[in-house]
């Protein structure tokens, strides 16, 4: 017996395949629809996606139009090619604006581009589009099954977009070292992330790297400047402690100081 359910499961399979390869070649709409639907319920996605891909045209405006094409561009999710997938769930949502399935295509098609949403340190188009997609539902669905997990990605997005944002500022900063006006650069665009990012977890990175920044760009003025900055890198640094009077920087933090206070001290020493 064992030996011939080997052979018969292989058999079985042959079977399938030629079938299927006999009603993908042959023009009955109807055929390939059954089967479509056959391997879609049996969760053979890549199959039933090829068989959508041929009868999609041919459904279009008639009842079974809108089964078609969920599942076509379900198919196209469940195998891992978002870009197709995010594109028909876009086509599905158009084509059919009262369908019972337009919350779930309108997940779907979010969680496509949240698929395709590359590491911070690539170019974050589809990630941009991806939050677009998934704010777009939260708003209009905030009753959804899928509410909590919508959620979830855009909040996942969103900080690897403030991780990169404050990977640009620290390389401003570390090349300000070299090039003051890239320093310059560096405390503006940490500004702005401490301005654009209120709740952000690398808000206190963004705090102590403006601190830095600022006293090297201090440090390395002309006398005519120097106390200009020193004066605004004491801000920064109390900005510092006020929103995180234990911050993880205390040492680095506590040594600018030092440095910052000394050479304030010897313009008053100056100025008496």
């Amino acid at each position: 017996m064992r030996s011939i359910l080997p052979i018969l499961f292989s058999f079985i399979f042959l079977v399938s395949c030629n079938e299927y390869q006999k009603v993908l070649k042959n023009e009955d709409v109807k055929a390939k629809y059954d089967m479509a639907e056959k391997f879609y319920e049996e969760g053979d996605y890549k199959r039933a996606k090829r068989l959508f891909e041929q009868i999609a045209p041919k459904y279009v405006g008639k009842p079974q139009g809108e089964r078609v094409m969920f599942f076509f561009a379900d198919s196209y999710f469940k195998t891992g090619d978002y870009y197709l997938s995010g594109y028909q769930f876009e086509r599905f949502i158009k084509s059919y604006p009262k369908s019972d399935k337009i919350q779930e295509a309108s997940y779907l098609g979010a969680k496509s581009y949240y698929e395709l949403s590359p590491k911070y340190s690539l170019d974050q188009t589809d990630t941009d589009k991806a939050l677009g997609k998934l704010q777009n539902f939260i708003n209009t669905y905030p009753e959804s099954e899928f509410f909590a997990d919508a959620n979830a990605m855009a909040q996942e997005l969103t900080t690897k977009k403030e991780k990169k944002q404050i990977e640009i500022a620290k390389q401003f900063d570390k090349l300000g070292e070299f090039n003051y006006p890239i320093l310059v650069s560096a405390i503006s665009a940490l500004d702005n992330f401490i301005t654009d990012n209120p709740g952000s977890e690398y808000r206190e990175d963004a705090f102590y790297y403006r601190v830095k920044a600022s006293a090297n760009l201090a440090f390395n003025s002309t006398p005519r400047r120097m106390q200009e900055r020193l004066n605004e890198a004491m801000e920064a640094y109390n900005a510092l402690k006020k929103s995180y009077p234990d911050t993880k920087y205390d040492k680095e933090a506590t040594n600018l100081y030092e440095k910052i206070t000394k050479r304030l001290e010897g313009y008053q020493e100056k100025a008496k």
